[in-house]
C-alpha cells in the first residue's frame, strides 16, 4: 500500500483549517462524500428557485416589515430636544479655516446635528 500525503483545505468561518491525510480514505468518508456530492447536484432541477421564492415571500418580506415597524416605533419614542451644548476644549478645534465656504463649516456640515465651536446654529429637530 502506497502512502501519499494529501493536503485538504477546509474553510470554517474565517479560519482555514488544513487537514493532512496519509494513505487511502476510509469507506465512511468516501460514502459521506458521495452522499454530499449527490445532494449538491440534486437541487438543480428548478425546485431550488421555487424554494427561494417561497422563503423570500414567507420569511424575508415579513422580516423587513418587522424591522421597519421597530425602527418607526423607536424613532417615535426618542427625545427630540437637543442636548445642552458644552464647549469642550478638545472638540471642534479650528487651527486654520476650511478652504470652502466661510471656513468654519466642514465639507459635510449638517446645521441640525453638527455644532460649531460656538454652539448649534439654529433650532434642531
Amino acid at each position: 500500500m502506497e502512502t501519499n500525503s494529501h493536503f485538504y483545505p477546509l474553510s470554517i468561518g474565517l479560519k482555514v483549517v488544513c487537514l493532512y491525510s496519509t494513505g487511502m480514505a476510509s469507506p465512511a468518508s468516501m460514502a459521506a462524500r458521495r452522499v454530499l456530492a449527490a445532494a449538491s447536484h440534486a437541487g438543480h432541477e428548478g425546485g431550488s428557485a421555487r424554494t427561494w421564492k417561497i422563503l423570500s415571500f414567507v420569511l424575508a418580506l415579513p422580516g423587513v416589515a418587522v424591522c421597519i415597524a421597530n425602527a418607526y416605533m423607536k424613532m417615535q419614542q426618542h427625545s427630540h430636544e437637543p442636548p445642552e451644548f458644552v464647549a469642550y476644549s478638545h472638540l471642534r478645534i479650528r487651527t486654520k479655516k476650511w478652504p470652502w465656504g466661510d471656513g468654519n463649516h466642514s465639507l459635510f456640515h449638517n446645521p441640525h446635528e453638527n455644532a460649531l465651536p460656538e454652539g448649534y446654529e439654529g433650532p434642531r429637530h
